[in-house]
C-alpha cells in the first residue's frame, strides 16, 4: 500500500506516567510504509493522556488526568509549543480544569478556544487560547447533572469527550454516566457554552457513551458506547445542531462471551468505513457506511496484537491505522484496504509505554 508521494507526520503519543512512561512521546511516521520511528519526548508532565493539536500546527495541548491538582479536586491542562522542524515540544503553561480526571479536549477551528471534558464528577471547561499558544483562565465551566441505570458506573455524570462540529457552531459531550450526548452552542470568540435548543440526545440505557465522530459529509455522527459495546448512529442537522438516532449495532462478534469495553471511534477520511476499539476482545471493529443512508454494516474484527487498545489513529490519507495497546506498551501499524476497509498488520510495531492517545501533524 506504499505511495510515491506520501506525507510524513510527527505522531504525538499521550501516556499515563504512573509506570515506565516519562511524558509525551514524539515519533516520525513514514507515510509510505506506516513505520513509526522514535524522535523525542518531553518529560515532567504528569499523566498527559489525551492530546489535541492547535489548528495552526504550532501548539499542542494535553490533559493531565489527575484527581487532585494544586491541592484541589481538579485535573489540569498543559500547553506546549511545537518546534516545526523537529516536532519537539516546549512547555508553555498549565491551568486547572476545575473537574477531576480530565480525559478529552478539542480546539475550535478558529484556534481561539479549547474545550476540556472532565470525567470525574462530569463537567466541561472552556479556556481561551492566547496568541502565543498559552491558555488563559477558564472562561466557562458547565456541570452535568443526573445519573443512569448502572450502579457501578452511572451513579453520577462522567463527561468522556467534547467534540466540535465541522461548522464550529456546536459542541457535543458524550456523558457515560448519563447515557446522553449533551449538545452546546459554542461561542468560540468568548469561550462560552450554552445548552442547545436540543440540549441532549439519549442512547440506550446502560450503554455508556464515550467518544464521538462526524461523517465527512456532515450529515451523520457516530458514538461508541463503552459499557454495552455498541455503535450508535445519528442523523445530524448542522443548521440546528440536532441529533436523531437511527441505528445501534454491536462492536463485538455474536459468539463473544467475555468482558470487553469500547474506547475510541473514527470515521475513515473517505466516509466509507467506521472503526472502533474493543478493550477485552482487544480488537478494532470494522463497519462499512452506506453513502446514501449512513447505515452501518459490520464487516469484521481485527486483533490489535496487544491488550487494551484505548485509542487508535488514522493518517489523514486513510492508508494506515495505528492501534495503541495501553497494557502491552505497543503501537501496531495496520494497512487499510481503501476498497473494502479491512485492516492488515504491516509488521511494524513501535514500543511506547502505556500509549493512550495518538495525534498527527504533517512534517515540514
Amino acid at each position: 500500500m506504499a505511495q510515491q508521494n506520501s506525507q510524513d507526520y510527527f505522531v504525538y503519543v499521550g501516556t499515563y506516567t504512573q509506570g515506565d512512561s516519562e511524558g509525551i512521546y514524539v515519533y516520525r511516521l513514514d507515510g509510505a510504509t506506516g513505520a513509526l520511528e522514535y524522535s523525542s519526548k518531553i518529560t515532567g508532565v504528569e499523566d498527559p493522556s489525551f492530546l489535541e493539536i492547535h489548528p495552526s500546527g504550532q501548539y499542542l495541548f494535553a490533559v493531565n488526568e489527575l484527581g487532585e491538582f494544586e491541592g484541589k479536586a481538579s485535573g489540569a491542562v498543559t500547553a506546549f509549543y511545537i518546534h516545526k522542524e523537529t516536532g519537539e515540544l516546549s512547555y508553555l503553561n498549565q491551568r486547572a480544569t476545575g473537574g477531576g480526571a480530565p480525559c478529552h479536549l478539542s480546539a475550535d477551528a478558529t484556534g481561539k478556544c479549547l474545550l476540556v471534558a472532565n470525567y470525574g464528577g462530569g463537567s466541561v471547561t472552556a479556556f481561551p487560547i492566547e496568541s502565543d499558544g498559552r491558555l488563559g483562565e477558564a472562561s466557562d465551566f458547565v456541570q452535568h447533572q443526573g445519573s443512569s441505570i448502572n450502579p457501578q458506573r452511572q451513579m453520577e455524570p462522567h463527561a468522556h469527550a467534547i467534540m466540535i462540529d465541522p461548522g464550529n457552531r456546536y459542541a457535543f459531550s458524550p456523558d457515560l454516566g448519563l447515557d446522553k450526548v449533551l449538545i452546546y452552542q459554542l461561542d468560540a470568540e468568548n469561550g462560552t457554552l450554552t445548552p442547545n435548543t436540543q440540549p441532549w440526545v439519549r442512547v440506550q440505557p446502560g450503554a455508556g457513551p464515550r467518544h464521538f465522530d462526524f461523517h465527512p459529509n456532515g450529515q451523520y455522527a457516530y458514538v461508541i458506547n463503552e459499557i454495552d459495546s455498541t455503535f450508535t448512529a445519528f442523523r445530524y442537522d448542522a443548521s440546528a445542531g440536532t441529533l436523531a438516532e437511527f441505528q445501534t449495532v454491536s462492536t463485538l462478534p455474536e459468539d463473544f462471551d467475555g468482558t470487553s469495553h469500547c474506547a475510541d471511534i473514527h470515521v475513515h477520511p473517505s466516509g466509507k468505513f467506521l472503526y472502533g476499539s474493543n478493550r477485552g476482545h482487544d480488537s478494532i471493529a470494522m463497519c462499512t457506511i452506506d453513502s446514501e443512508t449512513g447505515l452501518l454494516n459490520p464487516i469484521g474484527y481485527e486483533s490489535t496484537q496487544g491488550q487494551s487498545p484505548r485509542n487508535f489513529g488514522l493518517n489523514p490519507e486513510g492508508t494506515f491505522l495505528f492501534a495503541a495497546n495501553q497494557q502491552t506498551d505497543t503501537v501496531v501499524t495496520f494497512a487499510i484496504d481503501t476498497e473494502t476497509g479491512e485492516l492488515n498488520a504491516t509488521g511494524d510495531v513501535a514500543e511506547v509505554p502505556t500509549p493512550v492517545c495518538l495525534k498527527m501533524l504533517p512534517c515540514a
